[in-house]
């Protein structure tokens, strides 16, 4: 139901009869005098009552006015209370943070730098839960979540903030290599056993850089899926097939020779890290604070 009055006619009001002039209102409030007046002049109309008394002379409220004065008063002072505290909020570095980061590779990548922010914030009380649904985990009260993604990023209705990025490269064992060849095209990839995800990364095939923007997408032979890049690593030590991993995850074993890096003509797609989160506008500090701090730091962890 409209009540024919906004705030800030109230809070001009309030204003009018605590300075007991139009004059002193508009000084309190920075706002010339003619706004005064017109404002409660709108209200009065508004509400079909005469709130003020006024002559050249002097002012007083009506009974009417006095009623309005009484009632609204305490009602303002505890809205503005209200906007404190959800102000205080916005910019404090306390409270709850709620987050999700992916389940197998998001411990090894985040764990510490999660912790040490904790350490540094220990008024920022913070909720991690692990799983691989991504966007979707942002629909069961988080705050944000973390993703792992490959190529071009869906448009979606949340805001994707980048945080870093993590080469991949594609690798095969000695035994592997020695039985179906060492590939050189991307094509070839098409007749031999890969290795691939089950749903991680949507499940999408291997994806390598074509130009800055672009992406080609190669659908391999699936001879091995998993969803662990784990699973992924030891499988292609084992050489079970051909796999396309975190260059970071890999470098030691392809520095001992139980794995070798496959030059292609296309270097594959890197793997991006997104914080996810619903408005930007709003974002409160701890949140932005945290995104930042796993910004400057990620890349000192792995």
């Amino acid at each position: 139901m409209r009540t024919g009055m906004e705030l800030n006619a109230l809070r001009i009001f309030i204003a009018v009869v605590e300075n007991s002039s139009f004059v002193g209102a508009s000084k309190t409030l920075q706002i010339p005098t003619s706004n005064v007046s017109r404002c409660i002049s709108q209200l009065e109309e508004a509400l079909d009552l005469q709130l003020i008394e006024r002559t050249t002379r002097h002012m007083k409220l009506t009974q009417a006015g006095q009623l309005l004065y009484t009632r609204v008063k305490p009602l303002l002072e505890s809205l503005e209370q209200t906007e404190a505290e959800l102000t205080s909020q916005q910019i404090q570095l306390k409270g709850p943070l709620r987050i999700c980061i992916p389940n197998e590779a998001g411990p090894k990548l985040l764990g510490t730098a999660i912790a040490d922010f904790a350490c540094q914030h220990p008024e920022i009380k913070i909720s991690c839960i692990t799983n691989l649904s991504g966007l979707e985990s942002l629909r069961e009260d988080l705050d944000m979540a973390i993703i792992i993604h490959r190529g071009k990023m869906d448009d979606c209705d949340y805001i994707a903030n980048h945080l870093t990025t993590i080469p991949c490269t594609v690798v095969g064992s000695p035994s592997l290599i020695q039985k179906w060849g060492l590939p050189n095209h991307t094509s070839q990839l098409k007749a031999l056993p890969c290795i691939t995800t089950v749903s991680a990364l949507k499940g999408m095939p291997w994806q390598f850089t074509h130009t800055s923007s672009e992406f080609s997408t190669i659908q391999v032979n699936e001879h091995y899926r998993v969803n662990s890049g784990e699973l992924a690593l030891k499988a292609a030590i084992a050489g079970v097939g051909f796999a396309i991993l975190a260059k970071v995850s890999c470098q030691e074993f392809i520095d001992d020779g139980r794995l070798i890096e496959i030059e292609l003509e296309l270097p594959p797609a890197p793997l991006q890290l997104f914080a996810v989160y619903a408005n930007r506008q709003y974002l409160p500090a701890k949140t932005r604070v945290f995104i930042e701090f796993v910004r400057q730091n990620i890349m000192n962890y792995t």
